[in-house]
């Protein structure tokens, strides 16, 4: 079994005791991170588990400890609460489709907000904003009728249907008439 745990950005810095980006393409073992009882945690969370790790129950139980675990390490700063603030925004706020607007919100420069970013998320600014784009993009495509591409684009905010599909297709590996032709998961 496996078990994921979604956390706020502001997590990585004190999981990873640096530049989050450093973490781009590795595997860091649990037992890394400071302040924490890996095999602890690896026992409880298999307990938790037990012998039904489907069951939503025990599923909760584990991320409950995990939380529990993490809670322990360095406590969130200003500038930790201000990444959770942007990558909120920028998630939350469909309008969002430039990062001169995130600079704006937030009263940072460009650069400024480049450097917080990798530091702290290991991604910059214009992915976070593109990524926002594309899952906008694919709930559009997913829904059920056809769907007039250039439209999308433009309510997206490319500059054409072309660089959505170049995007689209870098990041999902099919075009976006491929993704909308395929049949919706379950």
């Amino acid at each position: 079994w496996a078990l994921g745990v979604m956390m706020q950005p502001a997590a990585g810095l004190a999981l990873v005791g640096g530049p989050v980006a450093e973490l781009t393409n590795q595997r860091r073992p649990l037992a890394s991170v400071a302040g924490l009882d890996a095999a602890r945690l690896v026992a409880a969370v298999a307990d938790a588990l037990g012998d039904d790790p489907a069951e939503v129950a025990r599923q909760q139980e584990a991320c409950a400890l995990v939380a529990e675990a993490l809670g322990v390490l360095v406590p969130v700063d200003d500038e930790g609460r201000l990444v959770n603030a942007i990558v909120e925004y920028v998630e939350g706020e469909r309008e969002v489709q430039r990062v001169s607007q995130v600079c704006e919100k937030f009263d940072l420069g460009e650069r400024a907000l480049q450097r917080l970013t990798r530091r702290r998320i290991g991604l910059s600014p214009k992915w976070l904003v593109q990524r926002r784009r594309l899952h906008d993009a694919a709930d559009l495509l997913r829904a059920g009728e056809r769907v007039d591409l250039a439209r999308v684009a433009a309510e997206l905010g490319y500059a054409d249907q072309a660089h959505l599909t170049r995007d689209f297709r870098s990041v999902t590996g099919v075009t976006p008439g491929e993704f909308s032709a395929e049949p919706a998961p379950r």
